[in-house]
């Protein structure tokens, strides 16, 4: 490969960007495996997908969880508009796509779409339904999002109708198809964790049904969403972390199945190892297991884990998953935060007080809802919908400081 002297994942990336650019590759095509690439170029999977992350975040390609990387559907365009800044040195490419541009407001937060709001009809009903589904409704998070979609709704000729999936991609299907028989308006859909895309939501976008995605996205697919910027909060968490002394940082997902807000979460706490010039230890990447939320098994590895304290701090990609961390210090006697630090993501706690216990990176799930219900009653009042574009709204974390974390000591 041409100049040594690069990092491997830079002469990774460069590879790629070449066959892209004299036509070996074009859009959509499959990027070989992270296996065969290892095998390839004789590096470990760590250095492989830091090459396809930094890819992926300079727009050269897309990944889909499950299936792989693929060059990006609009790499024509990226490179028409790249031409002249895209020299062999590897620096990444970066524009914004029609449709897709993050909202921020100069104080960081998101612009607020305007609120549509419509009288109820003479009898003082609601006229039609606005399908929600979603997964479960097990923690704080996913009762904040619902808090935000009906501060909006209840203001609109819209009732909710909620049907919980249980993480089941099938029930996801079922839930689609039976809310539009029963004539919902649109939808709004937190997709269930799976290793594929529910075609049914493809099928959506295609024919032009009105709906929104709300925390998770389709990577490489354009639709209305509502989220939190996942690869800032990982990045987030590390950098505050880093900042209290800690070195040895473990992030934790219970995940059954690879999502793209777990990816991104981990490429973020990756991308923060790397920019700190530290060695990315695969060991502290905790992603691999199940858990038991009724009680502690001491036999667990994550329970093996925190009993040997290979870690200093925990990042957990879900607040409940935090609270477990917590239960397990507890029994084994280590404190919190002086033995071990713990940061969530998202708030554990009912947040009816100023203060809870836990630092977390707070993804303002409260906007969010809002803001995917404000999206859908906007598309309400396009007369084409399949020509008016798509809306991506895109909040920035925030980190939240509280007792659960503290200065590392040897």
């Amino acid at each position: 490969m041409q100049n040594e002297r690069q990092p491997l994942y830079m002469q990774i990336q460069q590879h790629f960007k070449n066959l892209i650019l004299e036509g070996d590759l074009k859009e959509n095509d499959k990027i070989p495996s992270e296996k065969i690439l290892m095998e390839q170029f004789d590096v470990s999977r760590i250095t492989v997908a830091n090459a396809l992350m930094q890819l992926a975040k300079d727009g050269w390609i897309y990944r889909i969880p499950g299936r792989g990387s693929f060059v990006s559907e609009r790499i024509g365009e990226l490179l028409r508009q790249g031409q002249g800044t895209m020299g062999q040195g590897g620096g990444g490419l970066r524009i914004r796509r029609e449709g897709e541009a993050a909202q921020y407001n100069s104080a960081g937060g998101v612009d607020t779409l305007p609120l549509v709001r419509e009288s109820l009809d003479a009898s003082g009903k609601k006229k039609t339904i606005i399908g929600l589904v979603i997964p479960l409704l097990v923690d704080y998070f996913a009762i904040r999002l619902l808090q935000g979609i009906n501060n909006v709704l209840e203001h609109s000729p819209y009732s909710l109708q909620i049907v919980l999936t249980y993480n089941s991609i099938d029930r996801e299907k079922e839930a689609i198809n039976e809310l539009i028989r029963q004539g919902a308006a649109g939808l709004i859909i937190f997709p269930s964790d799976a290793e594929t895309y529910n075609e049914e939501i493809l099928s959506l976008k295609l024919r032009g049904y009105p709906f929104v995605l709300i925390d998770r996205y389709l990577p490489g697919v354009a639709t209305n969403v509502a989220r939190s910027d996942g690869m800032i909060g990982g990045q987030l968490a590390v950098d505050y972390l880093w900042g209290l002394g800690h070195r040895d940082i473990a992030i934790c997902s219970d995940a059954r199945l690879p999502t793209i807000t777990v990816e991104d979460r981990i490429n973020g706490y990756m991308e923060a190892l790397k920019q700190k010039e530290a060695m990315i230890n695969p060991a502290l990447i905790l992603t691999d297991f199940n858990v038991d939320y009724s009680s502690l098994d001491s036999s667990h590895p994550l329970y093996r884990f925190i009993k040997n304290r290979i870690a200093s701090a925990y990042i957990t990609l879900n607040g409940r998953l935090g609270l477990h961390i917590y239960s397990i210090c507890k029994e084994l006697g280590l404190r919190v935060p002086e033995d071990v630090s713990i940061l969530t993501f998202d708030d554990p706690s009912p947040g009816l007080h100023e203060w809870g216990y836990f630092s977390h990176i707070s993804q303002s799930e409260l906007e969010m809802g809002e803001a995917a219900a404000n999206i859908l009653l906007q598309i309400f009042q396009q007369s084409d919908i399949r020509e008016s574009g798509y809306t991506k709204i895109i909040l920035e974390p925030k980190l939240i400081e509280s007792q659960s974390t503290g200065p590392f000591h040897p």
